[in-house]
């Protein structure tokens, strides 16, 4: 009879305990120093003597606009369509829909693109491997057109893809007609700051990509009914002899385009992507791109919080469980481009000293606030880590068991 007496107090005492709401009891001023990250929203003035009538210069891995020139006007892009090609490309192998061995046959429209071209005849047996060198060293339109086929079955299905992935990346400026950008068509046509975007997909997610953009040169092998003949492929960007942080990444020339480039080149573990589009000339073109990404590197400071740290439980009232783990969304990263001094970063959490259940997990329960210089400039959601159901009877009574057994 003492015994049920005892488990009845006790579990009034749990069942009657105080609880604050999520919102409230914040855990004031917790200052955790700043791993390096960084970032900011606009452009900085710079007169940078630009050549190119459309221009902008972006850090990969915020998206931070660094500088940027009419970088909304609409223009076509020649062959840095092949950008996007790319990224679908990149995209097919991950699906799992193609692979890197597999051979592609060359079909008679392939064959028939003029323009840069590595000379595959109908018939031609490439690996996707080695037509994706073709399409990012020597911008063969052949090569491009031959993997459209290989993956959506015509160069038409593959387009319409290519438009669907644009709307995807918020390219609200951008339609494609072809997959290799040698159409004259005023219908295909984008602009700096979308193929910096269409830029900054491929290389973020698929960094694979700058084993291909990187070579100079490369021989190839052309296997045909007469027989088998080498074949060479040398990059159409100059850049990556003349400037010693290039990694990429794609060149353009029509007559209608003029000289366009996306540029990307890393130095000091910052990634930068420049786009010169409709410059006059293709010595302009390079010189432009290297004027920009010169200026990125002499102002950017990209740091970043990989949010490692571990992050406390929080009490759980009213819970099946009596605390809930956390979990920061994800890392932080913040771009200076003012001469700030980024180590002077720092990243308060702010928690709730308990939550009332049911708790679900993916749901947020605080934020990680950076501030430099007094200033907010970003923020990272906690979230639970895992759900804690609501308490029944039942479970107030196996706790206070629990409790006067030990």
């Amino acid at each position: 009879m003492k015994f049920m007496v005892s488990i009845l107090l006790g579990l009034n005492l749990l069942v009657q305990g105080t609880v604050l709401p999520a919102s409230s009891c914040f855990i004031p001023n917790v200052t955790i120093p700043l791993s390096p990250a960084a970032q900011t929203d606009t452009a900085p003035a710079a007169d940078l003597n630009i050549s190119a009538p459309s221009a902008i210069l972006m850090e990969a891995f915020t998206g931070a606009v660094v500088y940027e020139k009419n970088s909304h006007e609409a223009r076509h892009p020649a062959s840095v369509t092949k950008i996007m090609t790319l990224l679908l490309i990149f995209e097919a192998l991950e699906k799992g829909q193609i692979k890197l061995t597999d051979e592609v046959i060359t079909s008679e429209h392939a064959q028939s693109m003029g323009g840069s071209q590595v000379f595959l005849e109908t018939g031609e047996l490439q690996t996707v491997d080695t037509l994706i060198k073709c399409i990012a060293v020597a911008s063969g339109n052949d090569a491009a057109v031959a993997m459209a086929e290989h993956i959506a079955g015509s160069e038409e299905a593959f387009v319409e893809l290519m438009n669907r992935k644009a709307k995807e990346l918020s390219m609200a400026d951008t339609h494609f007609v072809d997959c290799c950008g040698l159409t004259d068509d005023d219908a295909h046509h984008t602009t700096a700051r979308d193929v910096a975007a269409m830029s900054r997909e491929l290389v973020s997610r698929y960094p694979d990509v700058y084993r291909y953009t990187g070579i100079w040169m490369e021989d190839i092998t052309h296997t045909t009914s007469r027989g088998s003949a080498p074949f060479t492929l040398s990059s159409t960007n100059k850049l990556l002899k003349k400037y010693q942080w290039a990694t990429g990444l794609k060149t353009g020339s029509t007559a209608k385009a003029k000289y366009c480039l996306s540029a990307t080149a890393r130095k000091d573990g910052v990634d930068l992507i420049a786009v010169v589009m409709t410059a006059p000339d293709s010595k302009s073109r390079f010189e432009d791109a290297a004027a920009l990404l010169n200026y990125g590197y002499s102002v950017s400071s990209l740091y970043q919080d990989d949010n490692s740290d571990l992050l406390p439980p929080v009490t759980v009232k009213g819970g099946v469980e009596e605390s809930v783990p956390l979990a920061y969304a994800s890392g932080f990263s913040y771009l200076d481009v003012e001469g700030n001094d980024v180590e002077m970063i720092r990243k308060s959490v702010k928690l709730a000293e308990s939550v009332q259940a049911p708790v679900r997990a993916g749901e947020k329960a605080g934020e990680a606030v950076y501030q430099l210089n007094d200033k907010v400039i970003g923020s990272v959601p906690v979230l639970f880590a895992q759900s804690v159901e609501k308490a029944v009877y039942r479970d107030y009574v196996k706790k206070a068991a629990a409790y006067f057994l030990l």
